[in-house]
């Protein structure tokens, strides 16, 4: 029996009932903080596995759907029940995207890490000596005075030095010992990994099954008009979010690809260290560029400095490029915000959440700024207004007309 609600009293009840039930939850959360931190802290950590699945899965899907439609164009002339092809084609494209997903991060991993670890002990090794080649440079190009030699010797190359030996070297040394100490850390995250990938095949194998039932619980919830359009909005933030990170990374890859071939041909050092620095911060939009190529820079200035000019011409011709031509063929418009916007998202998701944050932060806010200009439209249609912005750059017209409107009423009474 359903209770009814008519009666004035009883609405009033159940009103002030929700209102101290959700002013005793608040007060228990800020008195009770620590412990609620703690609880979220150990939900967190209970479903890391399923996040890391979630997230492999989502990366893996456009590779997954690629194999499942070649699979049932090569297998259907010999299955010839439709059911069948297609389970069979899904457990060939689970093997074949996990094997190509495992291949590609052991093959970084054998190729880049050694190569990389090798660089960085290198530049350690030859700091100083490459240090007084560059100063030797600098005077011999820019006249300096001694004065002003001595300076950098004694505050720049001296502290730099210094710091190198006293805190990179150490820190190196203290990473390399507390591997053995950090090993149950390590295999805890192999395990995450390992149950992840898991996962990751029932999240791959099951989607349809899952988007079906998020379809059920819709149509049986809301009307036939509201869930359809509840479905349209999860497939406009699924388009906004794999377009832009799935676009994100083929790009960067592309990149840093690119600048191993051309540094390698200009016979530029540590191509492989370089490249994956590029590579990798061309992940983070506008101020990736930037961040990959400071460092980098610095690092090819300490062995040559006429090549780090070369570089910094390169990395100027190659964002360019990725700009201009690789970006928008890749990303597209897939985010539809202004540049503006664009830096806010970054710097904002960068302040709450890293890195993540930063590569998140853009498709989050292109689909807040795509709802809040969406329910800006509605309301200002719903007062016969115009929805062009450019209508109201200059409102002294419409004032005037409005004013125009209200004599012209007056006067008719």
């Amino acid at each position: 029996m359903r209770l009814k609600t008519e009666n004035e009293y009883i609405r009033w009840g159940l009103t002030a009932f929700i209102t101290v039930a959700a002013c005793i939850v608040f007060f228990f959360m800020l008195h009770r903080s620590e412990g609620l931190l703690a609880t979220l802290m150990l939900i967190r950590s209970i479903l890391t596995p399923f996040i890391y699945g979630f997230v492999m899965a989502y990366l893996l899907t456009p590779v997954f759907n690629f194999f499942v439609r070649a699979g049932v164009r090569i297998f259907a002339p010999l299955i010839f029940n439709k059911r069948s092809l297609i389970r069979f084609s899904k457990v060939i494209a689970t093997i074949l995207s996990l094997v190509l997903s495992l291949a590609i991060i052991s093959g970084l991993i054998i190729m880049v890490i050694p190569q990389m670890t090798m660089s960085i002990m290198k530049i350690i090794d030859t700091f100083p000596n490459n240090a007084d080649v560059l100063m030797v440079w600098l005077i011999d190009n820019f006249n300096l005075s001694n004065r002003t030699v001595e300076f950098i010797n004694d505050n720049v190359v001296d502290n730099l030095s210094n710091w190198i030996m006293e805190n990179v070297v150490p820190s190196m040394s203290e990473v390399v010992e507390g591997v053995s100490v950090g090993v149950l850390s390590a295999l805890v995250i192999m395990k995450n990994f390992l149950i992840g990938l898991i996962i990751s095949v029932y999240f791959l194998n099951g989607k349809d099954t899952y988007a079906a039932q998020g379809k059920k619980f819709f149509y049986a919830n809301w009307s036939k008009e509201q869930a359809e359009q509840l479905i349209g909005e999860m497939k406009f933030v699924n388009r906004t979010f794999s377009g832009f990170i799935n676009g994100k990374i083929i790009d960067s890859i592309i990149i840093g690809l690119i600048c191993f071939v051309v540094i390698s041909i200009m016979g530029l050092p540590y191509n492989v260290l370089i490249s994956v620095i590029i590579g990798v911060t061309n992940i983070i939009p506008f101020f990736g560029p930037f961040i990959g190529a400071i460092p980098s820079t610095i690092i090819i200035l300490l062995e040559s400095p006429i090549q780090a000019v070369y570089f910094v011409i390169f990395i100027l011709i190659l964002q360019q490029v990725d700009g201009n031509i690789i970006g928008p063929k890749i990303l597209g418009d897939s985010t539809g915000i202004p540049s503006f916007w664009v830096i806010f998202a970054i710097l904002f998701g960068a302040g709450l959440f890293g890195f993540v944050g930063m590569l998140v932060g853009i498709p989050i806010f292109a689909i807040i700024y795509h709802y809040i200009g969406r329910w800006t439209r509605h309301k200002l249609r719903k007062r016969n207004m115009p929805t062009e912005t450019a209508f109201y750059r200059d409102l002294s017209n419409y004032t005037s007309e409005r004013l125009l409107g209200s004599k012209k009423k007056n006067s008719v009474k």
